[in-house]
């Protein structure tokens, strides 16, 4: 039996939990929409009943600038992170071993959590693209990084290339794309209550709505998302190697970095603001507002990471610690939060308020479950070593046995 083991309490790296807790509650923002509503109204404002006007603006200017894509980003790079800090130098057969089961049975959770709780699911994807990504833990940083940034580019052009041909289409056939995009993200209201009525149909019916809408987002964007994520995963593996995750980085660079994000966050917005007095037309939402939002969003997540590095650095424990809690228990956090929205919104599971809720009332919700998640994360912490959920992974992944509780001080 080989002697690896899972990584001491006492050894983990502050930063890396800190920022991952700190992007996991951002994710949820992002996932609240395709939670409370058809998923069509994550990518159309104007789609009841999370639509917004003048006064509730807010509710989707802060979710699109400040956390879509940027949150997902940079805990996509803690994983490439992650996938390193397990495996090790690919020389090392046994923690090798312990990754191929980590991300194997990853698969198996993510398949679980796609076709029995939350269509969202993304935990599929890391898993087989963290597959792929364990093949080059040996690469230097620089490698990692020049590979990442081409993969990160080829994604962004495949979503980029929308924008080129409609941009060579005649204005005489511009109204049959315009009813192309509206079919997708502005389907009827008939379809809109067929999918507000299957979620209020009880625990079958709702069910199998979400395994067909899995396999629907799963066979379209699997691709271009793969790529992205591939991409990600490597830049992040780079920025651990570095030192940059771990706060190993000079000071100077963490300002450079936040200033960088600092000018693509005014970018983000000044078109999320041009996207509004279009009235957030669906030809310019998805093409260059769009753009603007996923080719930037890297910049944005490194100086998120820069500046809870600082933080780390200055010991704001007050802010870090909770943040550090959740992020130390992201599994157990992350199907947590599908567990509660699906309980909110689905009836059957729960209270049944899919379709009931606007976009405001979402925020909020969502603001409560980042509370009970930055309090019940600490107090789990003062008990055991581990969430739930990263213990019955471990398991499963070191195949022996691993203890949750707190070891007594020796």
């Amino acid at each position: 039996m080989s002697d690896v083991a899972p990584v001491r309490e006492d050894s983990r790296i502050k930063s890396l939990d800190v920022t991952r807790g700190f992007a996991l509650l951002g994710i949820l923002a992002v996932n609240a929409a395709f939670f409370a509503a058809p998923w069509q109204t994550s990518q159309n404002p104007l789609l009841a009943p999370l639509d917004v006007n003048e006064a509730t603006m807010w509710s989707w200017l802060v979710m699109h600038v400040f956390f879509e894509f940027k949150c997902i980003t940079l805990f996509s790079m803690l994983f490439g992170a992650s996938i390193f800090l397990v495996g090790g130098d690919k020389s090392d057969k046994a923690r090798g071993g312990v990754l191929t089961r980590r991300l194997l049975w990853l698969l198996v959770f993510g398949l679980i959590h796609a076709l029995l709780i939350w269509y969202g699911d993304i935990l599929t994807i890391y898993a087989i693209t963290g597959l792929i990504v364990m093949l080059a833990r040996n690469w230097k940083p620089l490698t990692l990084t020049i590979v990442g940034s081409v993969l990160y580019l080829i994604a962004f052009g495949l979503q980029s290339m929308l924008a080129l041909v409609i941009d060579f289409i005649p204005p005489a056939e511009m109204a049959n794309v315009e009813t192309q995009l509206a079919a997708v993200f502005a389907p009827p209201p008939e379809e809109l209550a067929r999918v507000q009525a299957a979620y209020q149909g009880g625990w079958l019916s709702a069910l199998q709505e979400n395994v067909n809408t899995w396999l629907t987002i799963i066979t379209s964007s699997i691709f271009g998302l793969g790529i992205r994520t591939i991409g990600v995963m490597m830049i992040g593996m780079a920025l651990f190697k570095w030192g940059f995750l771990s706060g190993r980085a000079p000071v100077w660079l963490y300002v450079l970095m936040i200033a960088l994000g600092g000018g693509a966050l005014f970018v983000i917005w000044q078109q999320a603001m041009l996207n509004w007095e279009a009235g957030f037309d669906m030809i310019h939402m998805v093409t260059d507002g769009a753009i603007a939002n996923t080719g930037l969003s890297i910049f944005v997540s490194i100086a998120y990471a820069s500046v809870l590095i600082l933080l780390v650095k200055a010991g704001v424990r007050f802010l870090t610690e909770p943040l550090a809690a959740v992020g130390r228990m992201a599994f157990t956090n992350y199907i947590a939060q599908s567990l509660i929205m699906t309980t909110i919104f689905w009836s059957g599971r729960g209270f049944g308020l899919f379709g009931e809720v606007d976009r405001p009332t979402l925020m909020g919700i969502v603001g409560l479950v980042w509370l009970a998640q930055l309090i019940w994360s600490p107090i789990w912490l003062s008990k055991f070593q581990m969430g739930p959920l990263e213990w019955l992974w471990r398991r499963l992944s070191y195949g022996k046995g691993v203890v949750m509780g707190k070891q007594a001080p020796t």
